[in-house]
């Protein structure tokens, strides 16, 4: 598929970067222009990234495009943490990289149906084409309360209320570590010599020396292996903990514990780029116009939460985490088209295993959250 435009000119912006750099940027660096350069990045400049199939000129589907019964499931467990906020604290949701807007407003709708309407729905987004797709979204399904939804950029010193992030880890830059057997360096991205004067840069692969490490040490890693470090994901965590004054964050997205990422089985890395539904492991060609993402170490974001003072409350796998919340039994209502198509969201196969649930909430939080009262995995990270 020939890059667009639009890539063409983030090319240049990249090559840019990497010039005035001294001639090399490191791939947290790259994979930041990419996804979220202004006006050019792949998150920035488009708002139909997400979608049931290529035709609709959508990359990838996530859960609450899924089924809405994704949305419904979990907006049980948002409720039973709003209902844990001490008395008089208003009812608000955060949601993190909304997307469509799909599941924001499957959670207005659930959290009505639970009898704990929210007073505020906030959706951290950078990205204004995005944001327009939310709210035609929002005021297509839920017109009766798309008016408590409002956007931010950033978050406030201090807020209370109930933190909701789907596929949002996945799609923070990462690190890449490279080891060629003697030593470990950073992998970064540079210019073709020459490529750059003839008016069509070109990208390729440089590694530079690090005290960068992995967080294992005792692993055989063979030469060759990539992987990433969540250095940025880490740092968002931090803030999240800071901010968050009282309440609770449900991060959901496709990833392992320590032990099972940095596994010498996974010795190529998790980096993956999606594009018109299709998988390519090249995040150098074409730059913008497809997504790129790494799996989440979900021990390191919840090493990171408690370092900054906060409480784990759960980790689980996406299956048994909407299992408890309660979605067999939205199951036996739906119909077959809507049951085949929620099946995928639990099928161990498909969604069901490889994406997970982890729950953090402010220290000292009075929440045994229903979504790991069987199956919790906590002890594993």
């Amino acid at each position: 598929m020939p890059a667009s435009p639009d890539s063409a000119a983030l090319l240049q912006r990249i090559a840019s970067a990497i010039e005035d750099a001294g001639g090399w940027i490191g791939f947290e660096r790259y994979m930041a222009l990419a996804l979220y350069s202004p006006g050019l990045g792949y998150y920035s400049r488009g708002d139909r990234q997400f979608g049931a199939l290529p035709d609709s000129g959508s990359d990838f589907i996530t859960s609450p495009e899924l089924s809405r019964l994704y949305g419904r499931a979990l907006a049980r467990q948002v409720a039973q943490a709003l209902r844990a906020l001490p008395a008089g604290t208003p009812h608000e949701v955060w949601e993190f990289g909304a997307g469509s807007g799909a599941l924001a407003a499957q959670l207005l709708a659930g959290l009505a149906d639970e009898g704990v309407p929210v007073k505020r729905y906030t959706i951290v987004d950078l990205s204004s084409a995005l944001r327009e797709r939310q709210r035609l979204t929002l005021t297509e399904h839920v017109p009766t309360q798309a008016h408590k939804v409002r956007w931010v950029a950033q978050l406030p010193a201090v807020f209370d209320g109930v933190v909701v992030a789907n596929e949002l880890l996945d799609a923070i830059p990462v690190v890449l570590l490279h080891a060629d057997g003697h030593g470990w360096f950073e992998r970064g991205v540079a210019l073709v010599p020459g490529s750059a004067a003839s008016g069509t840069p070109v990208l390729t692969w440089a590694d530079r020396p690090t005290d960068l490490r992995p967080p294992v040490d005792d692993v055989p890693w063979p030469p060759g292996t990539v992987i990433e470090l969540p250095r940025q994901a880490e740092a968002w965590m931090r803030t999240l903990a800071a901010s968050l004054r009282c309440g609770a964050a449900f991060l959901i997205d496709y990833g392992f514990p320590a032990h099972e990422f940095y596994h010498p089985q996974r010795h190529a890395g998790t980096l993956v780029c999606h594009r018109a539904h299709r998988v390519d492991a090249d995040p150098l060609e074409a730059p913008g116009d497809k997504d790129i993402s790494a799996h989440v170490d979900f021990s390191a974001i919840a090493l990171a939460a408690q370092d900054a003072g906060m409480d784990v409350l759960g980790y689980t796998s996406q299956a048994r985490f909407l299992i408890n919340c309660g979605l067999v039994g939205d199951l036996a209502d739906a119909d077959l088209r809507e049951r085949a198509a929620a099946q995928k969201l639990i099928t161990e196969h498909e969604m069901g295993e490889l994406f997970k649930v982890l729950a953090v909430a402010s220290a000292g939080f009075p929440l045994d959250p229903l979504g790991f009262v069987a199956g919790d995995r906590s002890h594993t990270l």
